[in-house]
């Protein structure tokens, strides 16, 4: 914490922490069990859909910044237009 703090960047609601804050404070596996049963997340629920893979590929500028444009949800629009091309086409 040598640099200066940037003022537009300071949150008076929430403080970065001091050295002392950090000597001061408890480790949660030091909390009481019924803390940590309180303050654990609940473990996630089944998905809705099919898992969907994760991959890298490249797209023409355009064609991103077609779908971008239409806001939230354009990966998801980029892979209703391939299934749609995919009824109607052999991938090889």
């Amino acid at each position: 914490m040598n640099e200066k703090p940037n003022p537009k960047l300071i949150d008076s609601d929430n403080p970065e922490w001091t050295d002392e804050m950090f000597k001061s404070s408890v480790r949660f596996s030091d909390l009481p069990q019924g803390l940590r049963e309180k303050l654990a997340r609940p473990p996630r629920g089944l998905q809705k859909s099919p898992v969907k893979v994760s991959t890298t590929i490249r797209l023409s500028p355009d064609v991103v910044q077609a779908f971008r444009a239409g806001g939230d949800g354009w990966q998801t629009r980029i892979d209703a237009a391939l299934k749609d091309w995919l009824r109607t086409h052999s991938p090889d």
